[in-house]
């Protein structure tokens, strides 16, 4: 890193010089207007804290257990695609992050390394998120994969069926998977970029994805037309009813917003469930996670685990999550700034940024765990 980072968007300006355009704006867009984009961030300042004070919070405990597991703070690592296009070996990078922090790492089905590749890192709580294919034969292949890596959750995306409108993205494609010039023109001028990301093994592909892809489609545009392809459209509950009896472990449903979705979820055997917008990367206009986030926690109960993701770059973003009922939160761009801007380094300084902003905030709230967060900490502004 040219100077040291103090927030996630020094991450994310280092990034940004670091990554060609058509790489930046892949990590960065959102669907259409980008509003539920910008809302993503917004919606925060909508809670304002009410800090107690004279509580003795010299000592402070972060650690949660969640699904099983225990955790030296509510956070994940997100599920996020084609990381091999921003570093090489991004996504191991990631999973180093993860262990060594003592947090979740949660694997994309359309991550660049293996299911395998990962498991070799010997984490303590690999998860894997999973897009249910068309072919059921390769879904049931993914399955038997992280089970036999490992993996103790499951996550499914319900919430990407449909892929968004990502103009941004779009703008640097004279056709679908193909550069503009101008794009090309701006690669050349990343040669540091080409060094770290093509150089060691050229265009990065879909690690999860090879055993099924036809060899002349493993790498670039031909393993992302497959994977478009092959997303099951008509992706409903009862294949949620099938997924859960194939899989024994805990089973999570990511993407859900409206709150009957919720209950719906746990109903048909999930063992909880992930409060999404995907970014604001896919309908543009919908409401941020955080904004139900209060009404589905009381509808499901206090029992119910409830993770949560989307525009969360501060500290005190994931506190006033956890004091409004989120058991957790996903952490994605935060994450992909800091591999992209340097390498592992960044990824560990991005995580080492959101911890001390949770544990600086706790303390200001006079607390000393997490269990001693909640809405009395809060007041929403009109």
């Amino acid at each position: 890193m040219k100077r040291a980072a103090l927030n996630i968007d020094d991450l994310r300006q280092q990034a940004k010089c670091a990554l060609p355009r058509f790489a930046f704006s892949y990590v960065e867009g959102g669907a259409d207007d980008e509003q539920t984009l910008k809302d993503n961030r917004a919606i925060f300042a909508r809670w304002r804290f009410i800090p107690p004070v004279l509580n003795d919070s010299s000592q402070r405990d972060l650690s949660v257990t969640l699904c099983g597991q225990r955790l030296s703070a509510p956070l994940l690592i997100a599920p996020t695609g084609y990381n091999g296009m921003l570093r090489y070996g991004a996504d191991a990078m990631l999973a180093r992050t993860a262990k060594r922090a003592g947090i979740g790492y949660i694997q994309s089905t359309v991550s660049t390394a293996s299911i395998e590749e990962i498991a070799a890192q010997k984490l303590p709580q690999h998860w894997f998120q999973l897009y249910v294919l068309k072919d059921r034969a390769v879904t049931t292949g993914l399955l038997d994969r992280a089970k036999a890596a490992g993996c103790t959750t499951l996550v499914v995306s319900v919430d990407a069926v449909h892929f968004g409108n990502r103009e941004k993205d779009k703008r640097n494609y004279r056709r679908p998977m193909k550069l503009s010039l101008l794009s090309m023109i701006d690669v050349a001028l990343h040669p540091g970029w080409v060094w770290r990301t093509l150089k060691p093994a050229g265009m990065p592909g879909f690690g999860n994805l090879k055993p099924y892809v036809p060899a002349d489609k493993q790498r670039g545009a031909g393993g992302a037309s497959y994977f478009s392809e092959q997303m099951d459209t008509r992706l409903n509950w009862e294949t949620l009813r099938w997924i859960r009896s194939q899989w024994q472990g805990v089973l999570l449903i990511k993407g859900i917003l409206a709150p009957e979705d919720a209950r719906l979820a746990l109903a048909s055997g999930a063992d909880g469930i992930v409060l999404s917008n995907h970014g604001g990367r896919q309908l543009d206009g919908s409401v941020s996670a955080m904004e139900v986030l209060p009404e589905i926690r009381q509808l499901c109960g206090a029992q119910a685990t409830i993770l949560i993701d989307s525009g969360f770059r501060r500290g005190t973003d994931v506190v006033k999550a956890l004091a409004l009922g989120a058991d957790a939160v996903l952490l994605g761009r935060p994450m992909l700034y800091g591999v992209a801007a340097a390498g592992e380094a960044g990824a560990q300084r991005a995580l080492e940024i959101i911890l001390q902003e949770v544990d600086r905030t706790i303390a200001q709230l006079g607390c000393t765990s997490v269990s001693q967060l909640g809405p009395h900490l809060l007041r929403r502004q009109p």
